[in-house]
């Protein structure tokens, strides 16, 4: 079958659409909220009080670009409802405020449909069925519209910069305005600045040093990269600085108070440490363990910022990050030393990972910042899709808890399910071998973890209720970030693999 006799990507997008507008009555989580009251204070506050404002929990704590985004946003707002305009007017959700809040995140998630026909548009003849496949799973992603288009945020917008700057990373001649790109999207959200050093790393190896001799430096490339982050960066924090005011914004952007997990477990490292931590506090009088028992409801109280652990050592930031960067320079290494698109993009997914797996405070959510940059590889042969099962189902499921109210339940589950056997088995069909060999073990693992995903859903959503009732409501979200967070880690482990004997 060839690629033109696939539904298109702009034909994709437009039934995704009229999806999404039938979730506008959806359940809506506080990230509502959150964009509501940041549209009042850019609306109605001068910019040198936006990051001061606090009349709501929910302050501003995004980098520049979003708030001037937001800004841009309220200008619409005020011709839909000027009453969700008003700082004061918390929680406030008229359906006007609902819509046009809703439509926002459809318009503006144009950017990664134009970012995805240039992906498939720009990949090498060979390649092209399989690269529309991938760009199509990512426009039809369970995990955007259970985060963007219910819970509600703007990653698909946000992730569309991600996936321009990476193919603008395609050719020579894109090197500069990728960096240029990448560089918005970090004043955009921060949390971009974990794929950072690939980008560092790349563009100084393609773009600064000679393609012959890393001795050999392009100074006038070095200065036309340096003026021009200095350019984005000026245009994004150039106000703040005029104010007098970013140490205030970096206290908002690194709020380092938090604890070490989000109240729901992220799947990663962490949760299965918390998870670990849980076991030996029943099994510490046996072995002889000492507990401390002010900490033995930290991690299951759900609360922000009072994270220990009651047998395990505590973490603490400067860990993470030791074991977040060490667990990256491997990567960085082997893409300074051969810094070709696919090396860059797998080195920028294995940087996502490690962020994910050791960060602080790292959310749910953030496992986007892994699935999406690997979707763009994953059908590179069949041992990248081997190492990408996993993670795809593990990522995906992580997420339902999100979702935790009953109308949306048949929603996230039926078009996750469809969505994950759809695309699995269609990549399965289209990943050519790999010339290196595959591991027996590792594929038996993905279809063995795969299985127990569905008894896991079906008692972690109803069967938990059924048996204990509203007695020990921590455990059905455990045991999600406990099974995710293997799937995750198998996952990384065996991309690790095929990326260091690729």
């Amino acid at each position: 079958m060839m690629a033109e006799h696939y539904p298109t990507i702009p034909q994709c997008a437009a039934v995704a659409t009229a999806l999404k507008v039938l979730l506008w009555p959806s359940y809506r989580s506080t990230d509502f909220e959150v964009h509501r009251n940041w549209l009042a204070i850019t609306n109605s506050l001068p910019l040198k009080e936006w990051y001061y404002e606090k009349t709501s929990e929910w302050t501003l704590d995004y980098p520049p670009f979003f708030a001037y985004f937001e800004w841009l946003l309220s200008r619409g707002a005020q011709y839909a409802d000027n009453g969700m305009l008003a700082v004061k007017d918390l929680n406030y959700a008229s359906w006007e405020t609902v819509y046009y809040q809703r439509a926002t995140v459809i318009l503006t998630e144009l950017v990664l449909v134009y970012a995805l026909y240039l992906y498939a548009q720009s990949s090498p003849p060979g390649t092209k069925r399989q690269s529309h496949a991938a760009a199509i799973s990512i426009l039809l992603s369970p995990g955007l519209l259970i985060i963007d288009h219910i819970h509600f945020q703007y990653n698909g917008f946000l992730y569309g910069i991600l996936i321009l700057s990476i193919v603008l990373a395609r050719k020579s001649s894109g090197l500069l305005a990728s960096g240029i790109v990448f560089a918005a999207l970090l004043c955009f959200k921060h949390i971009y600045l974990y794929l950072a050093p690939a980008y560092f790393v790349y563009l100084l190896r393609t773009y600064c040093l000679g393609p012959r001799s890393i001795f050999h430096i392009q100074f006038l490339n070095c200065i036309k990269l340096g003026l021009s982050i200095i350019v984005v960066a000026g245009l994004a924090f150039g106000p703040f600085v005029y104010y007098e005011q970013i140490p205030q914004v970096l206290e908002r952007l690194f709020p380092f108070s938090r604890g070490l997990c989000h109240a729901y477990w992220a799947p990663n490292v962490w949760a299965m440490y918390s998870f670990t931590d849980r076991v030996l506090i029943y099994a510490a009088p046996y072995l002889k363990l000492p507990v401390d028992a002010s900490a033995v409801q930290s991690v299951t109280r759900g609360l922000v910022g009072d994270t220990s652990f009651a047998v395990l050592p505590n973490i603490t930031p400067r860990a993470t990050f030791i074991l977040t960067l060490g667990t990256q320079i491997p990567a960085l290494i082997k893409l300074f030393l051969r810094p070709n698109w696919y090396n860059f993009v797998a080195t920028t997914t294995l940087c996502a990972y490690a962020s994910f797996l050791f960060g602080w405070h790292v959310h749910e959510k953030a496992i986007l910042l892994v699935i999406i940059p690997f979707s763009l590889i994953a059908l590179k042969d069949r041992r990248h899709l081997g190492a990408f099962r996993p993670l795809a189902v593990a990522g995906h499921v992580s997420l339902f808890p999100l979702l935790f109210t009953t109308p949306e339940f048949p929603v996230k589950v039926a078009y996750t399910i469809f969505w994950l056997i759809g695309f699995l088995l269609a990549f399965d069909r289209l990943a050519p071998a790999s010339p290196n060999p595959r591991y027996f073990l590792f594929d038996r693992f993905s279809l063995l973890y795969i299985a127990i995903a569905i008894p896991l859903i079906a008692y972690c959503s109803l069967g938990h209720s059924l048996v204990f009732g509203a007695k020990y409501e921590f455990l059905p979200l455990m045991f999600i970030s406990s099974y995710s967070a293997v799937g995750v880690v198998a996952s990384w482990v065996g991309f690790l693999v095929v990326f260091f004997t690729s």
